[in-house]
């Protein structure tokens, strides 16, 4: 069977498993200790040592396995950041970024490979689209950093390359993976998931109820401003976005997040703080201010230290809870698609 005809093994789920074993004659308990493994992030069966060596082979032979690999890694040396440059089997290439926090470790995954939302202050929307991710692919990322490091992972962040919502079905899928009491039994409150805001799928989302904190990458407050930076407002009004926020957090209860990455003298005005402010008055929500990323070819440059202060300040003196995001691995370009976008450029070279 050709790879790509194959399944990749952490797509798999217990049911399949059993059927697999019990279709090829191996006792049932076979699967659960597969399973196991698999949950620990061994995706290796040469290192899966109570499973019988001739039963690893037919593994190996009907499942794609050891294919998704880390070529990179990067550790800060200011935060001990790690940033993990996973190769897929295509050739693809993702980015997987670890921080460490007082509550624990926090790992921000990639959704896809590339990204088609187009962002003009976006490092990924830079590099081309490759493919979204499977549900698999996605847990890999999870499971086998933790594997990697030697220490449990405490939430997840799907906030890496790529717009998870592009990519509904399969990240719907990996909430369900890392949820499974059987498996991985990660709470959903531990997830979060980042998106420019696709707006029907925001709703299909809400109706699931799930307790997994949504973010919501806003970056202006009015829709002129916003389709300057973002296609994806074009296509849905800040109106019609805000709406699907407010449904959000009153199907679930949950505090929604805003993400607003300031550009110096573009969204960092005053005024820009005022209509943010008028415009999220009344919802249960926070909002994170980003010191922006740069990168080469960036048509923004950061807002200074003195305009960030004066904007969460505007905010805060209008009744909107506003911190800015501390910054991790800023020496090993942590952001995700900056290091992905480099490596595209030196392929195409």
């Amino acid at each position: 069977m050709d790879n790509n005809d194959k399944k990749f093994c952490l797509d798999l789920t217990n049911d399949e498993l059993l059927k697999w074993c019990l279709d090829n004659g191996y006792p049932k308990f076979r699967a659960g200790q597969i399973m196991k493994w698999l949950n620990s992030g061994v995706t290796d069966t040469s290192k899966m040592t109570n499973i019988p060596a001739a039963m690893r082979e037919k593994l190996n032979e009907d499942f794609m396995f050891s294919d998704m690999k880390i070529i990179d890694e990067f550790v800060s040396k200011i935060d001990g950041t790690r940033k993990l440059v996973y190769l897929l089997p295509d050739g693809n290439i993702i980015e997987t970024v670890i921080m460490r926090y007082k509550t624990g470790l926090s790992i921000c995954i990639s959704s896809q490979a590339g990204c088609k939302m187009g962002c003009s202050f976006c490092a990924s929307a830079k590099a081309g689209f490759g493919r979204s991710l499977t549900a698999g692919e996605m847990a890999a990322q999870v499971l086998m950093s933790q594997d990697h490091i030697g220490e449990k992972i405490r939430t997840v962040v799907v906030m890496g390359i790529g717009e998870p919502f592009d990519n509904y079905d399969n990240l719907i899928s990996f909430i369900k993976i890392m949820n499974d009491p059987d498996g991985i039994n990660m709470g959903a409150r531990h997830i979060t998931v980042s998106t420019c805001g696709i707006v029907p799928k925001i709703r299909e989302f809400t109706k699931l109820r799930l307790q997994v904190n949504l973010a919501i990458s806003l970056h202006a407050p009015n829709d002129e401003l916003r389709r300057e930076l973002m296609p994806v407002a074009s296509a849905y009004s800040i109106n019609e976005l805000m709406g699907a926020c407010r449904e959000y957090v009153n199907a679930t209860g949950r505090r929604i997040t805003f993400e607003y990455s300031l550009f110096n003298e573009v969204n960092d005005t005053f005024a820009c703080a005022e209509q943010l402010a008028g415009l999220l008055k009344g919802l249960n929500c926070h909002v994170n201010l980003i010191a922006a990323n740069e990168f080469p070819g960036s048509p923004y440059k950061r807002s200074t230290k003195g305009r960030v202060e004066a904007f969460r300040n505007a905010l805060e003196n209008k009744g909107i809870n506003a911190t800015l995001r501390r910054e991790m691995g800023t020496d090993i370009m942590a952001a995700c698609g900056q290091l992905r976008r480099s490596r595209e450029e030196e392929r195409k070279a």
